[in-house]
């Protein structure tokens, strides 16, 4: 005889709230730990596909990671270093590019801008206060990011973790499935199911995306000379996963740094400006189609208040589940709807009556 819904529903609560309380204040210890599971959940079709082409599972989770340590030591030697090099000139230059742009503006539309008007003082201070908060604000963050994910997170228990976690994926799987309450196992089978669906599309698949059109536009952009092309494509492929906001924020941030760079040189120009525009072809056309599928995944601003909202409580960690969570409150949701609207509630007696009648 199954427990009555009150005490489910007290039981299910305790639990949640003992989980909220542990990333509340174990959050740091678990976060390697949430780390190589994600990175585990990343790869598990990669090494099911090597499963699949005749590997055993040691052997295709070895294969892996030796791609995996390649892609890492590369990465640290030559784009990571740039990157932050890029960034902090980008940074320090923000008064002189403020410069240009009044004058700018000054030469071609001089009665816009007196050097009295509050414009002219507006776009100086946001210059130096960039100079100024910028530098400070990224070497905050780099040693913030290192206070939380020290050396030895980083090298040693995030990689063993992941490695682990991807060998027994499959065994992890079907020992939390024999765990599940008999009675709800099928439904909550079929939620993990359309929560696993909604998290490959997203996760998955647009990770991928991210991963490739943010490559495409820091290698093409540096390919045209852009001053601080690996930046733009950096964070043109990091936002990717919000549609058109990569494309808007890296264009308009290439294109206005291309202005003050090839002024006078349109050629150049326009290449920036194609970069992003057959960027935005390649994905509508090509990557999103194939890599993330038909599936809806999580709508935009959904997903935004959840990095909001969970990354306010429980930090960087936060950040972490907030996309397997707001999947999860998605499917979840969506199911409590389907079964309102079959509900009596929903319905009324006096249809569910007809339709009984119906029936028999």
């Amino acid at each position: 005889m199954a427990l009555p819904i009150r005490d489910q529903l007290k039981y299910w609560g305790i639990a949640a709230a003992v989980l909220m309380v542990a990333l509340w204040f174990m959050g740091d210890v678990l976060l390697p730990f949430l780390l190589g599971g994600a990175i585990a959940y990343f790869l598990d079709p990669v090494a099911d596909r090597l499963e699949v082409m005749g590997f055993s599972r040691r052997m295709a989770t070895a294969l892996i990671t030796v791609i995996g340590v390649l892609i890492f030591v590369i990465m640290a030697l030559l784009v990571v270093p740039t990157l932050i090099n890029q960034s902090i000139s980008l940074f320090e230059t923000a008064p002189q590019l403020a410069k240009d742009f009044i004058n700018f503006l000054t030469e071609r539309f001089p009665s816009l801008l007196d050097e009295n008007s509050t414009l002219r003082a507006s776009i100086t201070s946001i210059g130096a206060a960039v100079q100024e908060r910028g530098g400070q604000l990224l070497n905050t963050a780099l040693a913030s990011f290192a206070g939380i994910l020290n050396i030895i997170v980083l090298f040693v228990i995030v990689p063993v973790v992941a490695v682990y976690m991807l060998m027994d994926w499959d065994r992890m799987v079907a020992a939390i499935d024999d765990m599940l309450p008999r009675d709800h196992a099928p439904t909550i089978r079929h939620l993990a199911l359309e929560i696993d669906k909604t998290l490959a599309s997203f996760v998955r698949g647009m990770g991928t995306v991210c991963l490739i059109l943010g490559t495409y536009y820091a290698i093409a952009l540096m390919v045209v000379g852009l001053q601080f092309g690996l930046v733009v494509g950096f964070i043109a492929g990091l936002i990717t996963f919000i549609p058109y906001l990569g494309a808007l924020i890296g264009g308009a941030l290439a294109i206005g740094l291309a202005l003050f760079q090839f002024w006078g040189d349109w050629v150049s120009i326009g290449l920036v400006a194609g970069i992003f525009a057959l960027g935005q072809v390649i994905e509508g056309n090509v990557l999103t189609p194939k890599l993330v599928g038909s599936s809806v995944g999580l709508h935009p601003v959904w997903l935004i208040l959840s990095l909001s909202v969970f990354g306010s409580l429980f930090g960087f960690v936060g950040m972490l589940i907030a996309v397997p969570v707001a999947a999860a409150i998605g499917v979840i949701a969506r199911f409590a709807l389907s079964q309102y609207r079959h509900s009596l509630l929903y319905v009324g007696t006096d249809k569910a009556t007809i339709t009984l009648t119906d029936e028999t």
